[in-house]
């Protein structure tokens, strides 16, 4: 049956191979949500789906369920009353680690069959899915389809194609001959096989369950791991709806399901510290704050660990064609998904005569009030606003938005009418003015729509704090204006350095924010923001080991072979 599962999926694997060498754009799965091509009835289903949900026990038959825990809470006002089985971890880090034996013997091209039909199956009901991440995250719909449906697809087949590079270089048989003297060789038949690290522990965010979640678990699965998801309890139902199909077709290949299991905690008994020290697990990814990605890399010395956490991206102004097509391109970029997005800019940089633009240097000030302008113009249409900025997913961020509005505040963050659901946690972005020497207010990740306006003395000065600021602290992004090629290549060189990826001249329909499957290096791995990056070899070569077997050929066999 798996075998069956690659050949159906071939070409799509053999694309996602073109597309990781050529980094030109391509996509798997489409990402517009149309019944033209999931299905007339497609969203309805998806919606029907997702309520079918609410107030009941999402049923995983996995061994070692004790008790049942749900704590999600859609940012949009509604109460889901989901529960999820909550496992007795002996028996179910038990249960994995039998269910890897089968699963390792198999051929890559087995698992990577079943890892291909399950991503397949996730893309089909992709409406249920976006949906669930909406309900769960508080993004709005069309960016929960997109990033929970096709874009967090895309990353997973990504992955896949990474892994199957990598576990193809070595041959699985050779025979080697070597001539010892004038007269005598010895030929020996070699077999490489490829083993696993362990149990793969993946811990979800409560921002982008799946798209954060994927790489890992499916460059796992194809490396012969099992895995077990241990999800934010705060967005549980998008991972525990990959698990089930997961689990439903690993069983129809004919493996144990439990290759594929859930572990579910609450924020009051959290198990992820407990779990990941477990002597079975070979493989940790995770995506969250700094405070226990840091303890997870310090501590996890067992495991091969592999961490998205935080950092400070930054825009550095100096110059520009046109202001109105930057600060348009940046309010969109401030407000998506309410600054939830680990990408998205906090810390803009301006120096304090202004920028340079064709029609003369613009004032800091004049600057900055065109941020503001564009920013009050998109946010203006409450359906629009509604739709872009979704909710807000914690409790805690929009705390931290509301402690964050001290000194210069120049656009107060305020709520967001939303027709469709009026109970909606939501907040606009928070913009404040600070100098170049109040490190100690932006220097530092501010989760959330924070966005720190800074004036610095010169466009050396920004580029130095952008880069210093990512060295220290971490960063994923950067971008930068400019109509100076030789800033430009001063700020690209000093943030590559750092090991942020960087963007220039930003305007129309491509942010920052946006990082794309199968071109995009997601994190670099290169500062605090995190040791890995999504996804390169390095981030699937340490998933598996290759173990030799040598057989010596007996003297008659080895004429035949000479």
């Amino acid at each position: 049956m798996s075998h069956e599962m690659f050949q159906r999926h071939q070409q799509t694997l053999e694309a996602a191979l073109t597309a990781i060498d050529s980094r030109e754009f391509w996509a798997a799965y489409p990402e517009v949500p149309s019944g033209k091509i999931y299905g007339e009835t497609a969203r309805d289903d998806g919606l029907a789906a997702w309520k079918s949900t609410l107030g009941n026990r999402f049923e995983i038959d996995q061994p070692g369920t004790v008790d049942w825990v749900g704590s999600e809470r859609s940012p949009y006002g509604i109460e889901t009353g989901t529960t999820y089985p909550q496992a007795d971890l002996d028996v179910l880090v038990s249960a994995a680690a039998a269910a890897m034996d089968s699963w390792k013997r198999a051929t890559p091209e087995c698992r990577v069959g079943v890892c291909l039909e399950i991503l397949h199956r996730l893309n089909r009901r992709s409406f249920e899915m976006g949906f669930a991440v909406m309900h769960t995250t508080g993004q709005g719909f069309m960016m929960a389809f997109q990033a929970g449906g096709p874009h967090a697809q895309d990353r997973g087949l990504e992955a896949l194609a990474y892994a199957w590079r990598e576990m193809n270089h070595c041959p699985s048989h050779a025979t080697w001959t070597k001539r010892v003297s004038k007269t005598d060789t010895v030929t020996l038949d070699k077999t490489f096989r490829l083993i696993p690290r362990g149990v793969a522990v993946t811990i979800g965010c409560s921002t982008f369950p799946t798209w954060n979640s994927y790489p890992g678990i499916f460059a796992s699965l194809a490396t012969g791991n099992a895995v077990i998801i241990k999800p934010h309890p705060g967005a549980v139902l998008p991972l525990a709806l990959t698990a089930t199909i997961a689990r439903e077709v690993l069983s129809e290949a004919g493996f144990d399901p439990n290759v594929v299991t859930m572990a579910c905690d609450t924020p009051d008994s959290p198990v992820a510290q407990d779990l990941v020290m477990r002597p079975e697990v070979g493989i940790v990814d995770f995506t969250g704050g700094n405070a226990f990605g840091d303890w997870i890399e310090e501590n996890a010395r067992h495991a091969q660990v592999y961490t998205e956490k935080a950092g400070i991206n930054t825009a550095i102004l100096d110059g520009c064609e046109n202001l109105k097509a930057l600060t348009g391109n940046m309010a969109f970029s401030l407000s998506l998904y309410s600054g939830q997005m680990c990408t998205t800019p906090q810390n803009i940089y301006i120096p304090a005569d202004g920028i340079d633009t064709p029609d003369g240097r613009v004032s800091f000030d004049d600057t900055a009030a065109a941020i503001i302008k564009a920013l009050d113009w998109f946010l203006s249409d409450p359906a629009r606003a509604a739709e872009v900025c979704g909710a807000i997913q914690s409790e805690d961020t929009a705390t931290r938005v509301q402690k964050a509005a001290t000194g210069k505040v120049l656009r107060p963050s305020g709520a967001i009418e939303n027709e469709r659901f009026a109970d909606a946690r939501t907040a606009t972005p928070l913009v404040v003015q600070v100098d170049s020497s109040d490190t100690g207010v932006f220097q530092r990740e501010m989760f959330g729509p924070i966005v720190y306006i800074v004036k610095t003395a010169s466009t050396e000065e920004s580029i130095a704090l952008a880069s210093d600021g990512a060295r220290q602290h971490g960063g994923l992004t950067c971008v930068v204006y400019s109509r100076d090629d030789a800033v430009i290549e001063q700020a690209v060189d000093a943030m590559t350095d750092a090991g942020v990826a960087t963007s220039c001249n930003l305007t129309g329909h491509i942010w920052v924010n946006q990082s794309a499957a199968f071109s995009d290096f997601h994190v670099s791995g290169a500062n605090p923001s995190g040791n890995a990056t999504l996804c390169d070899t390095a981030y699937v070569a340490g998933r598996f080991r290759t173990v030799a077997c040598r057989v010596p050929v007996p003297a008659a066999v080895e004429e035949t072979v000479g």
